[in-house]
Formats: C-alpha cells, sequence, structure tokens
C-alpha cells in the first residue's frame, strides 16, 4: 500500500517562495504519475499540477509561471516549487499518485498560508 507524506508547508509573505516535498513509501515510485492537489477552507480539492513518470510536466493555469513539479526517483520524492506566492494561494496542499484521477490513499497534507 503506498503512502505519502507531506511537508515544507508554512506561513509566507506575498510573494514569498515555498518549497513543498511529498514523499512516498510501500510501492515502486517511480511508476507512478504524480500530482500536486489544494484545498483551501470549505472549498473542494482541485489539481494543481502533475509529473508523468517521465517527466513530462503540466500546471493549471492560476500557477502557470510561478510553480514548479519535479521528482527524484532514487529519493522517492515529488517537489512542489512555489514563488511568487498570492494570498488566494493559501491551502492545504497534498500529493497523490495518478494523473486526471487521484488513485492513491490521501496523507495530511501541509498547509500553505500567504498573508502579510
Amino acid at each position: 500500500q503506498v503512502q505519502f507524506v507531506e511537508s515544507g508547508g508554512g506561513l509566507v509573505q506575498p510573494g514569498g517562495s515555498l518549497r513543498l516535498s511529498c514523499a512516498a513509501s510501500g510501492s515502486i515510485f517511480s511508476w507512478y504519475d504524480m500530482g500536486w492537489y489544494r484545498q483551501a477552507q470549505g472549498k473542494q480539492r482541485e489539481l494543481v499540477a502533475t509529473i508523468t513518470t517521465g517527466g513530462k510536466t503540466n500546471y493549471v493555469d492560476f500557477v502557470k509561471g510561478r510553480f514548479t513539479i519535479s521528482r527524484d526517483n532514487a529519493k522517492n520524492t515529488v517537489y512542489l516549487e512555489m514563488n511568487n506566492l498570492k494570498p488566494e494561494d493559501t491551502a492545504t496542499y497534498y500529493c497523490n499518485a495518478g494523473l486526471a484521477t487521484p488513485w492513491g490513499p490521501w496523507g495530511q497534507g501541509t498547509q500553505v498560508t500567504v498573508s502579510s
């Protein structure tokens, strides 16, 4: 059973940066396409970015040019580099396996708060 543990969130001022990490365990990470998702308070969880097993990336419009997803298969980890953060980026961020539909278990997420 694969498991995901997210980390790296925190409080940052508008315009600041954070790097999130998602460590996978329990299965062969390199076989999985991966995605980052986020859920703001009172809203549905939404997709932010995806990366295939071959390293092809895709982003939703509201993070293009600001966020970068990457992976290190040797470390079983996927990253989300977030720059020029905005208050509307405030949310709990999660990772999961899959592209169109996440299929793994959800972890506890990591909270990102963008506020002055």
